[in-house]
């Protein structure tokens, strides 16, 4: 048995308001739509990973996606520009990456982050 595909799934009342944040700021595409739920993906293949912590890391809390960018700053000013605010950096951080958090719609905190140059 091997594992084929891991599918965060967030509680939302409305999931058109995905919409901004997910397709618009981060550029996913929508792969499905059922109107009770909106799935966004890429036809790329993504490495995919579960991640079990105590904290955030730099003393932060536990954020509940982390999604890696090519372009940080990109990603930084779509937020900003798409009226989402910063939770938390842009900061460099000890173990090469580099990120900041920003609540989605729903109020879940996503960690956006670039490796250290990679972007």
């Amino acid at each position: 048995m091997r594992v084929k595909r891991i599918v965060a799934n967030l509680g939302a009342a409305d999931v058109s308001v995905a919409k901004r944040f997910y397709q618009d700021v981060l550029g996913l595409d929508l792969l499905m739509d059922h109107g009770w739920i909106a799935t966004y993906g890429s036809d790329q293949a993504m490495s995919v990973q579960v991640s079990i912590a105590s904290q955030g890391g730099s003393g932060t809390p536990t954020p509940d996606l982390s999604i890696e960018v090519d372009d940080l700053d990109a990603a930084l000013q779509g937020m900003k520009d798409a009226g989402f605010p910063i939770a938390y950096g842009p900061a460099d951080e000890p173990w090469g990456v580099r990120r900041f958090y920003v609540r989605d719609p729903f109020g879940k905190l996503v960690n956006i982050l670039v490796h250290a140059g990679r972007g």
